[in-house]
């Protein structure tokens, strides 16, 4: 992709995709649309395998179903391309800049209203306006999806050039570009969203191990009480040493330094999403050019519905405590909620097993 600035929209960023090269000398020929092909393949199977990771609970939000439309969305692409590859330039009905001009500016219309809807849907999540059946909310997020993507493919019909423009250079190579839309929504987000986790986490950064293994301790504790085969016991010659050794690892842990709930959740957020903000702020560092069909995929979705999530848990949890209402999600904000408080400890029994006893079954819950 070669970026270029567009002085006909200035709310976009527009780059030319390179359809065609033919040297003018040899006359060799080479057609990209096979290229696009794989990249869209690619992008199509790394975006299903996020949304099946993510997303435990399918139609449980309308940001994850605003993921499953992004798959869909790609799986309609990806066999659009591949019609037209297979069919050829004189055969295709449509051409493949005409569909990579258009996909580029329909997904780049999508962040936006995706996200403030998203941020309404959590935010109304306990109002009587909400209080309505699993059915009804699944079929008024498939409404507003449906009318949001309708509406990004009609303003696409309406900004976009698909005409092929010829670009000559010295060395007699002729080449075929079409211009396609980038995301600044998503570029300015991404970096802003991995600054905004740095100068939060960087002040803290000594304490962040320790509380790190601390939520890793709460959560594999709240994993055995939710899952009760995997119930273990602790097994000790000398019950009142174990319970002495636990009792000061309580206290000890009553008394650490523990992170307000806006680092603590932050710290949630940033263990998980970190890797994905650094790639992506890697790419805008090293100038590469990436199309919003690319950028606009379900990484980036759930990378947003776990900010907006995290910072709507914050705002209600300080009235509700751990917020339980929201959908399951991939950042676990009640641990670390807990970490915050330094309550989980409190409420996880030690099972002492006593093998003084003649009978094997007797528990003693410290």
């Amino acid at each position: 992709m070669l970026p270029e600035s567009s002085p006909e929209t200035t709310h976009t960023v527009k780059m030319l995709a390179i359809m065609e090269q033919c040297d003018v000398e040899s006359g060799c020929h080479i057609d990209n649309t096979v290229k696009y092909l794989l990249l869209m393949l690619f992008k199509l199977g790394l975006d299903a395998a996020v949304y099946f990771l993510c997303c435990r609970k399918l139609y449980s939000s309308f940001l994850g179903m605003c993921s499953l439309s992004i798959v869909l969305a790609d799986s309609v692409v990806a066999f659009s391309l591949a019609t037209v590859w297979f069919l050829g330039a004189e055969r295709s009905p449509m051409s493949p800049c005409f569909l990579l001009a258009h996909v580029s500016a329909t997904y780049g219309a999508q962040p936006l209203p995706m996200m403030f809807l998203g941020l309404l849907d959590y935010c109304v999540e306990d109002t009587h306006f909400c209080k309505q059946s699993a059915f009804y909310k699944c079929l008024r997020n498939i409404f507003l999806i449906l009318l949001i993507w309708v509406v990004a493919v009609i303003f696409s019909f309406c900004s976009v050039n698909t005409e092929l423009m010829e670009l000559q250079s010295l060395t007699q190579v002729k080449t075929l570009v079409c211009e396609v839309e980038e995301s600044p929504l998503t570029t300015f987000f991404t970096l802003v969203l991995f600054t905004a986790v740095i100068c939060a986490l960087l002040p803290f950064w000594s304490s962040i191990p320790k509380w790190q293994n601390e939520a890793d301790r709460l959560s594999e504790a709240r994993e055995e009480r939710e899952n009760p085969k995997s119930d273990f016991l602790f097994i000790s010659t000398n019950s009142t040493t174990e319970t002495k050794s636990s009792q000061e690892t309580h206290l000890e842990e009553i008394n650490r330094p523990r992170p307000p709930l806006w680092l603590s959740l932050t710290l949630s957020f940033g263990v998980f999403w970190m890797p994905y903000l650094f790639i992506s702020v890697l790419c805008l560092v090293l100038g590469f050019g990436v199309p919003a069909y690319i950028t606009v995929n379900v990484l980036w979705m759930e990378c947003t519905n776990s900010l907006l999530m995290g910072v709507v848990f914050w705002a209600k949890s300080n009235t509700l405590g751990p917020y339980n209402h929201l959908p399951e999600n991939v950042c676990m904000w009640h641990v670390y909620w807990h970490l915050s408080k330094g309550t989980g400890q409190q409420q996880l029994p030690i099972a002492v097993f006593n093998p003084s006893k003649q009978k094997r079954t007797t528990l003693f819950y410290v």
